[in-house]
């Protein structure tokens, strides 16, 4: 079960880092062609959005490598679970219906490395 939790958070982290750069970093122009509620929600809050989850990928990995505050590893994952649940509302009161099986689908693996981490496998 370990291996399976490292993978997956290693996944999970990969792809809030790479999302959550280009949201903190791209000129919000480029962005709103991939992602048109960029143009409907302020500037900063769409960086803040990006680094959070910066910030998330990296507690999702760094606590259990450097085995410091490894807690951190189910914190990260619960605020990735709130952060998918309301991107899904957020994208579903828009109307992007296509938008909502991706956050799911990372809602998904969110729950699975938090409860994993909590009651399966802790470190």
């Amino acid at each position: 079960m370990n291996i399976a939790l490292w993978i997956v958070a290693g996944l999970l982290a990969l792809a809030f880092l790479l999302a959550g750069f280009m949201k903190a970093t791209r000129p919000l122009d480029s962005l709103k062609k991939n992602m048109p509620w960029t143009q409907d929600v302020p500037r900063p809050f769409v960086r803040f959005i990006g680094v959070a989850e910066i910030l998330a990928a990296i507690g999702l990995i760094l606590p259990a490598i450097t085995g410091i505050q490894q807690w951190l590893v189910a914190a990260a994952a619960g605020g990735l679970v709130i952060v998918m649940l309301s991107a899904a509302f957020f994208h579903a009161g828009r109307k992007e219906w296509q938008n909502i099986g991706g956050n799911v689908v990372l809602l998904l693996l969110a729950v699975f490395i938090l409860v994993g981490r909590l009651a399966w496998s802790p470190f």
